[in-house]
């Protein structure tokens, strides 16, 4: 059977995440009902990352096996007029003939993701759902001297959700940049993998540092704790994106 790799963009707001679920729409679902109203065939896609609920999506990537092979660019847009007649806020943003070994999940070596800040006193209007709005002024510099802490080899134990099913909580993080344009704050993260929550764990934590609260050596001591109840507030899901997947 042909094996497509799609690249999938999508508004999170109003979708239980991506994985497939009974207690409302997922975004996985939202393609493989597309999928089922194009081709007639039942299918199960298999995602590079599983975002949760109001996570947002420039760049997600999965691969779905078909009975016959398609155009790439038919593919893509046959898709997209089913997820658009079905109301969906998903599109596929290309789709791409791949080997059969190819796993949008297990082929990955990288994954990259971004968290927004909005730091203004005013509250967002075109923004809202796309950002964590924070009413404060935020020291992005010091933000940024407390994330390098956390880059490289490291137990994120504190950084990771009690839910969390990996067997470890050992994880190499290569990037944790956070910069400033105006009032818009970006936190850029880079790893092969991350933990459940891990970035918005970071986010939150990072947040205490921008107002004060937190010194980057407190956040270092909240890493070190390996423990939950060490970690910052979790951030909002509003503000995060699964950005890019390397292979």
């Amino acid at each position: 059977m042909p094996r497509y790799r799609l690249t999938v963009e999508y508004d999170g707001s109003g979708y239980v995440g991506w994985q497939r679920q009974e207690n409302g729409r997922s975004v996985q679902g939202a393609i493989e009902k597309a999928v089922l109203s194009l081709t007639g065939e039942i299918v199960s896609i298999r995602g590079a990352g599983r975002t949760d609920s109001g996570v947002h999506a420039i760049g997600q990537v999965a691969h779905v096996d078909l009975g016959r092979e398609w155009k790439s660019h038919t593919l893509r847009n046959a898709l997209n007029a089913h997820l658009t007649l079905a109301g969906d806020r998903v599109s596929i943003l290309d789709a791409a003939d791949v080997p059969p070994d190819f796993d949008a999940r297990f082929s990955a070596v990288r994954r990259h993701y971004l968290y927004r800040i909005i730091s203004r006193r005013s509250p967002l209007a075109l923004e809202a759902r796309r950002a964590w709005w924070v009413p404060k002024t935020l020291d992005h510099e010091a933000m940024q001297e407390a994330a390098q802490r956390l880059v490289g080899h490291h137990d994120f134990t504190t950084f990771r959700s009690a839910h969390c099913q990996a067997t470890s909580a050992l994880r190499t993080l290569d990037r944790l940049d956070v910069t400033r344009n105006g009032e818009l704050i970006e936190i850029r993260a880079s790893a092969q993998s991350f933990l459940h929550n891990q970035i918005r764990s970071f986010a939150g934590s990072l947040k205490l540092v921008g107002e004060g609260k937190w010194t980057p050596e407190a956040l270092q001591a909240a890493l070190e704790a390996r423990d939950r109840k060490a970690c910052g507030p979790v951030a909002p899901p509003d503000g995060l994106y699964f950005l890019q997947v390397d292979y």
